[in-house]
């Protein structure tokens, strides 16, 4: 009997891991003993911090990546077919979403393998809940171009996609940039288009906001997002 893929969730900002994640989730890391990991560090932590209860010095980790080829992953899944479970655990949020744990996802899709998915924090989710924006059509467009220019064009080719299709787009930016992206979106889009800002979610420092783009010019500078793990949405 083949094991299982299970698709770890790990929080996103709170310290209580309660507050993110069921205890059926604590309880079914217990069934893995390797686990696929986009980072070693932050995955041995949340182990520790989720009650692991085997050695994490035993524990199998394979290293899953933005460097890492689909050459590389092709024997990640083996031990499934000798009837083992294996945990995906992703840097922070649901695994596979706006992540590299995609990929071995597709693998096992591909050979037959059991794919189980579990319930957990999503920001992209919670900021589009939180904005007030349209949730029945919705886009995620990931980073934008760090180039003024083309990041201008993108951000106008967003607002097109959201006036046309009444679609709301969500996008990401690095944490150190966060303050430079809430300056462009309220100079480059249009006065009435709405802007939603959702930042340390899940945290005790968490904040939402959405205003439209003319009123962000006035707000803007008493937002500090530098550093900030932060999504951006544009809305009607």
């Amino acid at each position: 009997m083949k094991g299982r893929l299970i698709l770890f969730p790990v929080p996103i900002g709170a310290d209580d891991i309660g507050i993110s994640l069921p205890a059926n989730n604590m309880e079914l890391l217990a069934t893995c003993r390797t686990f696929i990991v986009e980072e070693l560090r932050s995955a041995r932590r949340f182990l520790k911090r989720a009650g692991y209860p085997y050695p994490i010095d035993d524990t199998v980790f394979l290293e899953l990546n933005e460097h890492t080829t689909h050459d590389a992953v092709g024997h990640y899944l083996d031990a499934i077919e000798r009837g083992e479970n294996i945990g995906l655990l992703s840097e922070a949020g649901l695994p596979c979403v706006a992540d590299p744990g995609a990929m071995i996802t597709r693998v096992a899709q591909r050979r037959g393998i059991e794919v189980v998915p579990l319930v957990g924090p999503s920001s992209l989710m919670l900021a589009l809940m939180a904005s007030g924006f349209n949730g029945q059509s919705f886009a995620f467009a990931g980073y934008l171009p760090v180039d003024k220019s083309k990041r201008a064009a993108a951000i106008r080719h967003l607002e097109e996609r959201l006036h046309r299709e009444h679609q709301t787009q969500i996008f990401i930016e690095a944490p150190y940039r966060n303050n430079q992206m809430l300056e462009t979106l309220s100079t480059v889009l249009q006065p009435q288009t709405m802007i939603c800002v959702a930042c340390d979610l899940t945290m005790p420092t968490q904040q939402i906001r959405s205003l439209s783009a003319a009123k962000w010019q006035k707000e803007r500078e008493k937002w500090n997002l530098h550093k900030r793990n932060t999504v951006f949405l544009i809305g009607e």
